[in-house]
């Protein structure tokens, strides 16, 4: 069964690196992907709608300006939550790091946004889309964490479910206002996962072979 499970994953994940390659390819071909070209529409026909303005203030909650603030208070938290500081800095360390690896990312793709909005934080080049990847891995760390310290299977189940909801919000809110396209937050939304489990690994991989066998 667990090799069964390995091959589905390695299977998963292979055909996710192989779509983004393709979009890739045909974003430095200059040539726009067959998924941004069948979803353009859709969002000049919401413009200024509700759903519109409920995507406006939900993006919020993805920017620099309240990701910043989160993140410091929460790593000071998990620090006291934990008595510990290295829960406090893989999650600390692991949302800034997905901000640079997400400016290194635009600065090769150079891929235009659909359209700026300075009020919004959408401005810069458009791919990966750093609201979906670096809420991720921010929101992701912090949900681990803290989930980690709650007994309580029903209290973790319903986290679980707005943090998941919560980033998958964000990350589709750069659509809807029209400052990503959709393969800009889809590759933010897998490069920050895999981002994710990476630390989390890394966490466990030191907890378990260093910090307590020493």
């Amino acid at each position: 069964m667990n090799k069964i499970k390995t091959y589905i994953y390695f299977s998963l994940v292979a055909i996710i690196f192989m779509i983004l390659s393709i979009w890739l390819i045909k974003i430095f071909n200059g040539e726009m992907p067959y998924v941004d070209q069948w979803t353009r529409s859709f969002v000049h026909t919401i413009a200024e709608s509700q759903l519109y303005e409920f995507a406006y203030w939900v993006t919020k909650l993805g920017s620099q300006t309240f990701l910043i603030p989160f993140t410091i208070v929460m790593g000071i938290f998990l620090w006291w939550l934990y008595d510990d500081w290295f829960p406090s800095f893989i999650f600390s360390g692991g949302t800034l790091m997905s901000y640079l690896l997400n400016e290194m990312i635009k600065l090769i793709v150079v891929r235009e946004r659909p359209s700026m909005n300075v009020d919004a934080h959408a401005i810069g080049y458009s791919f990966p889309s750093g609201h979906a990847m670096i809420s991720m891995v921010c929101y992701g760390l912090f949900i681990y964490f803290l989930r980690k310290k709650l007994s309580s299977k029903k209290i973790n189940d319903i986290l679980l479910i707005c943090f998941s909801s919560l980033i998958f919000l964000i990350g589709m809110s750069r659509y809807i206002i029209n400052v990503h396209y959709l393969t800009d937050v889809f590759s933010g939304f897998t490069i920050g996962f895999l981002l994710f489990i990476c630390f989390i690994y890394l966490y466990e991989w030191i907890e378990e072979h260093h910090r307590f066998n020493t």
